[in-house]
C-alpha cells in the first residue's frame, strides 16, 4: 500500500512540473515573436526615412577600414652593392566620386584640382561621373611623384583657398626602376602586372624580392570617428648579384663598339645576328658579367625603335611583334645552344690524357683531310699542317690530329667525357630559361660523328655550359655550379643568407689541367690565339669557328675563350660571335680582337697578376 502512495506522488508532481514549464515557455516564444515584430517595423522605418545616410556610413568604412599598404619589392644590387633594380615609391590618384557629388558645390572645384595639379582632362572625369556615379574608387592617374604629391597635399590642406574639394585622395604605390636602363637586361630581367618578375633576377627570385602588403584599419570623417591600426607592410629581401657592374659596363661597352663598327645596315643586331660575352671566376662559378646584343631598356622592355622604323613597327601583326619581344628577351648566354667549334678541342684532349690513351709524346700528319666512314672530313688548314705534335695541333687547331685522337679515345669513353664536363646537361645556373643542348648518344654515334664531335661539330653546347666546364679545365678539375647571385639581405641589409660556391663534380685530375694550360698558353703566344694576347699578361685560351647548318651557307659562329694568370687562374672571359656581319665569317679574330679588347681592360680593375717576366721588368 505505502508503494503505490509513493508512486501516485511521483507522478502527481511530474505532471503540475510539466504543465508550469509548458506556460513558461508559451510566454517566452510570445515575448521574443513580439520583439523580432517590433524590430522589423524599426528596421523598416530606418530604411525608408534615413537609408541612404546608412549606407554612406557603411560604404565609407569599408572603403577606409581595409586600405592596403603596399610593400616595396626589394633590390638587386651588384657585388659592391650598387642598386641596378629599385621600386620607388609613386602615388596613384583616386577619386571617391561619390563623395565628390554628394554636394554640387563640390564638383567643379573638385574638376579644377585635378586640372591643376595632375593635368587630368575635365572631359575624362565627366566620363567618369556619367558613367559610375556611385564609385568609391575610380583610378585616375598612375605613378605621380613625390613632389606632384606633395602639391596636391598642401591644396588638399588649404581649407582657405579651397574649401570644396573634396573625394580625392592619393594612394601609395611603388614603381620598378632600373639606373642603367640597358647595363645587364639578360642577368637582371624586369617585372609585369606590378610584382611579377619576368626574366633574369626578376623571375628567379621573384619570392625572395617580393614581400606582403600592409592594411590600415579604422575610419575619421567629421560625422564619425574610429580608432586606426596600421599593419605595416612586410618589404621584400634585397638580392646581391654576383655581377660586377664596372665589369659589365666594359663588356657591355666594347659589345656595341663591335657592332657599331660592323653594322652596316645589318639589322637587328646590326654588327652580328648576335654578340655574346660571359666573364666567370674560374675557382667558384660566380659570373662577373653576361650580356648578349642586341639588349634591351628594361625601363621600356616592349621599345622596339631602337631595331625598327616606325613603319617597319607599325606594319608588324599583334604575333609578329610577340616574337620580335621574344627574341630581343633572350638570353643567349643560357637559353640558345649551338656548335661550339674550336673551343671544345681542349676538352677531347684532356680525356685522351685522363684515360691515359695519349701521354704528350705523340706525334701527327696532317695533310688537310682524312677520309672516314663515306666521307671526306676536311682540316681547317686544307693544305694541312703537316707534321704535328700533340701540343702543336691544339695551337694550330688542327682537326685531322682531333680526329685522330677522338678514334683513339672511342665513342663510349668520349661520350662518358662530353657529359662529366656537363655537356647535354642542365648546369643548374640561378636563370630561367636554360637549353640543354643536343648530344649523340653513344649506341647512335658513328665513326663520322665521332670524328667531328672530337673538334666541337655536329653537337650543341650553350654558352653556360661551355664556361662552367672551361672553369673545370683550367682550376684543377673542380666544376662549380655557374651563379649570379652570392647572397641575400633584408631591406636593412642585415645578411639572410649566403649563397655559397657549390661544387658538383671532380672531372680531371690537375695534372691534366696543368698540362691542358700549357698547351693553351701556347696558342696565345704561338698558335691561332696571337691576337687575343694582352700585353703584359700570360693569357691562355681556345678559338673556335663553327661551320653553321646547312654546311656551305658561309655562315659561322665565332669565338674565343680564354683566361689569366697562367698560375692560377682568376678570370675567364668567353667571347661569341653569331654571323658576324663581314664578306668572310669564318674568322674567330673577331672574337678575339672582342676578348682582348675586354681583357685589357678588366684584368688591370680585378687586380689580375701580371705575367712573370712583365713583373721582373717593373722590379
Amino acid at each position: 500500500m505505502a508503494k503505490q502512495t509513493k508512486n501516485y506522488n511521483q507522478k502527481n508532481h511530474q505532471k503540475k512540473f510539466s504543465t508550469f514549464m509548458q506556460k513558461k515557455l508559451v510566454l517566452l516564444f510570445m515575448a521574443i515573436i513580439l520583439a523580432f515584430v517590433i524590430l522589423v517595423l524599426r528596421i523598416t522605418y530606418i530604411n525608408a526615412s534615413n537609408g541612404s545616410s546608412y549606407t554612406k556610413v557603411v560604404l565609407d568604412q569599408q572603403q577606409y577600414n581595409s586600405r592596403i599598404i603596399p610593400f616595396k619589392r626589394g633590390d638587386i644590387v651588384d657585388r659592391n652593392g650598387t642598386k641596378i633594380a629599385t621600386s620607388e615609391r609613386v602615388y596613384n590618384v583616386i577619386l571617391d566620386v561619390e563623395v565628390m557629388l554628394s554636394n554640387k558645390d563640390y564638383i567643379e572645384p573638385t574638376i579644377g584640382v585635378l586640372k591643376e595639379c595632375f593635368g587630368i582632362e575635365e572631359e575624362k572625369v565627366r566620363t567618369i561621373i556619367d558613367e559610375s556615379p556611385s564609385s568609391r574608387y575610380s583610378i585616375l592617374m598612375k605613378g605621380i611623384d613625390y613632389e606632384t604629391a606633395q602639391k596636391f597635399d598642401q591644396i588638399d590642406g588649404d581649407e582657405e583657398n579651397y574649401p570644396n574639394v573634396k573625394g580625392i585622395w592619393l594612394e601609395d604605390d611603388y614603381i620598378r626602376r632600373y639606373p642603367y636602363n640597358t647595363l645587364a637586361s639578360d642577368v637582371i630581367g624586369f617585372t609585369v602586372n606590378g610584382n611579377l618578375g619576368s626574366n633574369g633576377i626578376e623571375a628567379a627570385y621573384n619570392s625572395i624580392l617580393n614581400g606582403a602588403d600592409g592594411r590600415e584599419y579604422g575610419y575619421l570623417d567629421e560625422d564619425s570617428t574610429f580608432a586606426r591600426t596600421v599593419k605595416e607592410p612586410d618589404n621584400g629581401n634585397t638580392v646581391v648579384s654576383t655581377i660586377d657592374l664596372q665589369v659589365q659596363s666594359i663588356v657591355e661597352k666594347h659589345i656595341l663598339a663591335f657592332n657599331e663598327t660592323y653594322r652596316n645596315g645589318y639589322t637587328p643586331g646590326e654588327g652580328s645576328k648576335t654578340t655574346a660575352v660571359v666573364v666567370m671566376n674560374p675557382q667558384n662559378g660566380e659570373i662577373l658579367a653576361e650580356a648578349s646584343y642586341p639588349n634591351y631598356d628594361l625601363n621600356q622592355p616592349r621599345d622596339l625603335t631602337r631595331y625598327y622604323t616606325e613603319e617597319e613597327i607599325a606594319a608588324m601583326s599583334d604575333e609578329e611583334k610577340i616574337e620580335k619581344y621574344n627574341q630581343l628577351w633572350n638570353n643567349f648566354c643560357v637559353s640558345e645552344f649551338y656548335e661550339p667549334g674550336s673551343t671544345f678541342k681542349p676538352f677531347t684532349i684532356a680525356a685522351g690524357l685522363e684515360m691515359g690513351v695519349l701521354t704528350g709524346e705523340e706525334g701527327y700528319t696532317c695533310g688537310g683531310m682524312l677520309h672516314i666512314g663515306d666521307h671526306d672530313i676536311h682540316c681547317s688548314n686544307r693544305q694541312g699542317h703537316g707534321a704535328q705534335s700533340l701540343k702543336r695541333s691544339l695551337e694550330n687547331s688542327c682537326n685531322v690530329a682531333l680526329m685522330n685522337i677522338g678514334q683513339s679515345i672511342g665513342k663510349e669513353e668520349f661520350c662518358r667525357y662530353q657529359k662529366l664536363f656537363g655537356f647535354g646537361e642542365y648546369t643548374g645556373i640561378d636563370l630561367p630559361g636554360e637549353a640543354l643542348g643536343l648530344l649523340y648518344n653513344a649506341e647512335d654515334m658513328d665513326p663520322a660523328s665521332l670524328a667531328t664531335n672530337s673538334f666541337g661539330q655536329n653537337f650543341n653546347v650553350t654558352m653556360t655550359q661551355l664556361t662552367a666546364a672551361f672553369c673545370a679545365l683550367i682550376n684543377g678539375g673542380d666544376y662549380y655550379k655557374p651563379h649570379v647571385v652570392r647572397q641575400i639581405w633584408d631591406e636593412n641589409g642585415n645578411l639572410i643568407e649566403n649563397k655559397n660556391p657549390t661544387l658538383l663534380k671532380r672531372t680531371i685530375s690537375k695534372e691534366t689541367c696543368d698540362i691542358i694550360k700549357d698547351y693553351m698558353l701556347g696558342v696565345v703566344q704561338e698558335g691561332t690565339g696571337a691576337k687575343a694576347a694582352v700585353e703584359g699578361y700570360d693569357v691562355g685560351g681556345k678559338t673556335g669557328t663553327a661551320e653553321k647548318q646547312p654546311r656551305g651557307n658561309g655562315k659561322y659562329l665565332v669565338s674565343f675563350i680564354g683566361y689569366a694568370p697562367q698560375e692560377n687562374p682568376e678570370v675567364v672571359v668567353y667571347a661569341v660571335i653569331d654571323e658576324p656581319n663581314v664578306a668572310e665569317q669564318a674568322s674567330s679574330s673577331y672574337a678575339m680582337q672582342l676578348a682582348s679588347d675586354i681583357m685589357k681592360e678588366i684584368f688591370p680593375y680585378l687586380g689580375v697578376k701580371k705575367s712573370a717576366a712583365k713583373e721582373d721588368n717593373a722590379g
